[in-house]
């Protein structure tokens, strides 16, 4: 699972933990109504690919007008800590202890994955966020499309 249970996590590591977590979590419509995973993965994916040529632009065009520099580069810096923010959020969620409603169903789905014949590494620690987008993305794979309708 996780390669640190419910250690606080601190600095860079925590956007690195963000993208590990942005491509561990099953990109699955049904599991968009309750979580919100998918909404801010898609956002941080936008902003990644599209905020910096913003910002450069513009920088650019404020500069090619001779318009007000300060109000453009705050502008720009905002546009650009937008990836960072998402990426952010995602490691900060990634850490996060499951509630206990999220940790029963998550109990449930590694109980159904064991049913199917595969072998679960025991859990350490409280299941975070992190341990429940790998069992999941692991059901998606190894189970029918429908386990989530049993649950």
């Amino acid at each position: 699972m996780s390669s640190s249970p419910n250690r606080p996590v601190s600095g860079f590591s925590l956007f690195r933990r963000g993208q590990q977590y942005a491509g561990t979590w099953p990109m699955e419509k049904r599991l968009a109504p309750v979580f919100v995973e998918n909404r801010v993965i898609r956002a941080t994916r936008f902003a990644i690919r599209f905020m910096p040529p913003i910002a450069i632009f513009t920088l650019c065009w404020q500069i090619a007008l001779g318009g007000q520099i300060g109000p453009t580069v705050a502008t720009a810096l905002f546009a650009l800590s937008l990836p960072l923010q998402g990426l952010w959020w995602l490691g900060k969620r990634s850490v996060t202890p499951l509630p206990p409603s999220v940790l029963q169903w998550f109990y449930e789905v590694r109980e159904r994955l064991e049913e199917a014949g595969q072998s679960m590494t025991p859990v350490q620690g409280k299941p975070d966020y992190q341990a429940l987008a790998e069992t999941l993305k692991r059901a998606f794979r190894q189970l029918d499309k429908t386990f989530l309708d049993d649950l």
